[in-house]
């Protein structure tokens, strides 16, 4: 069982208003509001890592390869999936 485990963060007076002026005006607990910020932030910046190794990997795997496909040719299909249109991923080459 993963106990909760209390964290203390040392914050500047002025912060520390502005998370209760929010907290009050959401009828919420500073406590909640701190620990929703954190999630979100945890949230985020996985994804954000996430998105950086996938561009690592996509680069290393083209090192290796040589495959690729040209900036008109990604700039076009992106362009029919904006307009709504179906488009198949252009293939890769080298």
């Amino acid at each position: 069982m993963n106990a909760i485990r209390p964290v203390a963060v040392k914050l500047d007076p002025k912060m520390l208003d502005r998370i209760k002026h929010l907290a009050e005006a959401r009828d919420r607990s500073t406590h909640w509001m701190m620990r929703e910020a954190v999630a979100q932030f945890v949230e985020r910046e996985e994804k954000r890592e996430a998105f950086r190794q996938a561009g690592l990997k996509a680069w290393a795997d083209y090192r290796e390869t040589g495959l690729h496909v040209s900036h008109n040719e990604a700039d076009e299909w992106l362009a029919k999936l904006d307009a709504g249109e179906e488009a198949d991923v252009p293939e890769y080459h080298s």
